[in-house]
């Protein structure tokens, strides 16, 4: 059975992380995902570690389900190449700056006459409807001007830091994908392409509002920004006996079940603690209280106790636990595979699941240019079709 996607074509002008993963995704779903490259690369090609050279883990894992033509753009037969292209092509995403594509003659203007079923999709920093348009953008600067690092630094109480992951690349990815389905059901019931602008900035800042917005959302506020069980320096994982595990008693019945496993079961007609409203008032004593209680035995202890109580907690695992993890290994997750250059490889495998279009890995992350041939001849018998 072909998956969701099949059939689609995209074509990729993206590099690094969010463009490449959002490409990805559709690939996994069955689209045909056209990589262009310049003779360079994707400069996620050389970052370490690696085998051989252009062929780094992060490129491994974010370009699979994906075939690679080199064209240089800026010539005069690349750009003939690349509307060649376009031609077959029913989505087109760029992580390029706007002004780039301009200068390339590839701005949604320039190409929509000729091309009315293309859907367009632009991922870049920050809108082109506002004053910081145009301005680079990568990971880090994102997680600062979204109010990601300012939250890790547990709402200005602490020097801001950024998280220790690509977060705002791989959030905004999955908004990008998002749009482009989206458009793509848009155009089955109207037959009409569009221009989708996907801007990190305001994709991160919506993806952050939601509970950290808190007090600021009513007008007047009714507090500061930041919502306070999460911002509370006790939220993080416990040290048990042996080891460290999250637990998060989150309802009325779990905190009244986890305070009877520890012997008070006073504590849950206790005015602080009895109601989520009030509980909202009071974590830092909350989570205080579990950090003692979880000191007294193991995890394994820790692990009966909370499964049979029905209480939401789990071991703090390491990537290289997680390799290991039963529930991964038997739901199939990790997949090895046998990369032609880079020989066996793990990845992770596709996590969402389609009972009657599934996706599937169906070709390795590709070499740089190694399907520049068999494109080019493809697109040569369409022309020649026509």
């Amino acid at each position: 059975m072909a998956g969701a996607l099949n059939g689609v074509r995209v074509l990729d002008l993206t590099s690094v992380g969010m463009g490449p993963m959002a490409t990805q995704m559709l690939g996994d779903m069955g689209a045909d995902v056209i990589k262009v490259e310049s003779e360079a690369g994707d400069v996620f090609r050389h970052v370490t570690p690696q085998r051989n050279a252009g062929m780094s883990h992060a490129f491994l894992n974010f370009n699979r389900n994906k075939r690679s033509i080199v064209i240089d753009m800026k010539s005069s037969v690349g750009k003939k190449q690349l509307h060649q292209l376009l031609q077959t092509a029913d989505v087109l995403v760029s992580n390029m700056r706007a002004s780039a594509m301009r200068r390339l003659g590839l701005d949604y203007p320039s190409i929509k006459g000729s091309l009315p079923k293309l859907i367009y999709c632009s991922c870049y920093g920050y809108s082109e409807e506002g004053p910081y348009a145009g301005r680079p953008a990568i990971d880090d600067t994102i997680q600062a001007a979204s109010g990601l690092a300012w939250i890790q630094g547990a709402g200005g109480e602490q020097s801001p830091r950024y998280m220790n992951s690509v977060i705002a690349d791989k959030v905004v990815a999955l908004y990008v994908s998002n749009a482009i389905v989206s458009a793509l059901f848009a155009r089955e019931k109207n037959g009409r392409g569009q221009a989708v602008e996907v801007p990190m900035f305001e994709c991160m800042t919506a993806f952050i509002a939601p509970e950290h917005l808190a007090g600021m959302t009513f007008v007047p506020p009714e507090g500061p920004a930041g919502y306070s069980r999460l911002l509370n320096e006790y939220r993080r994982p416990f040290r048990c006996a042996d080891g460290y595990m999250s637990v998060v008693p989150y309802t009325d019945g779990q905190w009244q079940r986890f305070f009877e496993l520890t012997c008070r079961p006073d504590m849950a007609n206790d005015i602080r603690f009895k109601t989520a409203t009030e509980r909202s008032k009071h974590f830092p004593e909350l989570y205080s209280y579990v950090e003692q209680a979880l000191i007294e035995r193991t995890t394994d202890e820790w692990t009966q106790l909370l499964t049979q109580a029905d209480i939401p907690f789990a071991r703090v695992n390491s990537i290289a636990d997680l390799l290991a993890d039963p529930h991964l290994v038997a739901c199939g997750f990790w997949q090895k595979g046998e990369h032609p250059s880079e020989g066996q490889i793990v990845q992770a495998g596709i996590p969402v699941r389609f009972s009657d279009t599934p996706s599937e890995i169906r070709r390795h992350a590709p070499s740089l240019g190694e399907h520049t041939k068999e494109i080019l001849q493809e697109i040569s018998a369409h022309t020649v079709s026509r």
